[in-house]
């Protein structure tokens, strides 16, 4: 979970909190060097727990949230939501109750916030109304359930047209919703696990998507990345909008 920053640092969440990465100028044919400083970090309810999925709002805020580590030990509904917000400042739980926190993303107009739940037992997206100001979500309500669908909701984008994409995992698919919750396209990707969807390229038309190699029984793809086309445009993630 990367945001960019105007300053030209980068904010990230690793693990158990948020930190502040600065690249370090080499001379050429080095590798580049990164300093970190930790910025915050939450109180976690449970050991083992860690930061899953993340991304900024079109205001500049960081959201990100958490899980616990081992997903199939158990289905522990301690994950949570934050928001580190530009004055520094990492909320309290703003949405609790998750199991597997991913799917972040926000409509074109930042009104509309939706969130998901991967894990097995719940396979849930849900949509918020989302106050631009405040930062605040309200009024949750499901937006697509994925267990009318196929595989478990991960990483996801928002097209200029307001519809969402979702990585498919378990299921080697792409799914996109429109802004009323209606499945409209489906594509396929020849890998079993894919986890994050990002739009890229010059004119943002290419949805680039990273994909999980499993333990055992990987095929040819699996964990590589890959570059669609899927006739549509993305939009620009926002940069972190606080001073690091």
């Amino acid at each position: 979970m990367l945001a960019g920053c105007e300053s030209g640092l980068f904010a990230v969440t690793l693990g158990e909190g948020s930190v502040e990465l600065t690249p370090q100028a080499a001379r050429p044919g080095a590798p580049m060097k990164v300093t970190g400083r930790k910025l915050a970090a939450p109180l976690f309810p449970f050991p083992d727990m860690r930061f899953n999925d993340g991304r900024c709002d079109r205001q500049g805020r960081f959201w990100a949230g958490t899980t616990v580590q081992d997903m199939a030990a158990a289905a522990n509904p301690a994950g949570a939501l934050y928001r580190f917000d530009q004055r520094g400042v990492l909320s309290a739980p703003v949405v609790d109750g998750l199991i597997t926190q991913n799917g972040l993303g926000w409509s074109p107009d930042g009104t509309t916030m939706y969130l998901s739940d991967s894990h097995p037992l719940r396979r849930q997206i849900w949509a918020f109304d989302y106050d631009v100001e405040t930062g605040e979500p309200r009024n949750r309500r499901v937006f697509a359930d994925l267990n009318h669908y196929v595989g478990r909701p991960d990483g996801a984008a928002v097209d200029a047209d307001g519809c969402y994409w979702i990585c498919a995992n378990d299921a080697g698919a792409l799914l996109r919703f429109t802004p009323q919750g209606k499945l409209d396209r489906q594509i396929a990707v020849p890998a079993i696990k894919p986890a994050m969807c990002a739009f890229g390229g010059r004119d943002l038309d290419t949805l680039f998507v990273t994909s999980i190699r499993p333990a055992a029984g990987a095929s040819e793809h699996d964990g590589h990345v890959f570059a669609v086309r899927p006739g549509v445009t993305g939009l620009p993630e926002p940069e972190f909008a606080g001073e690091l």
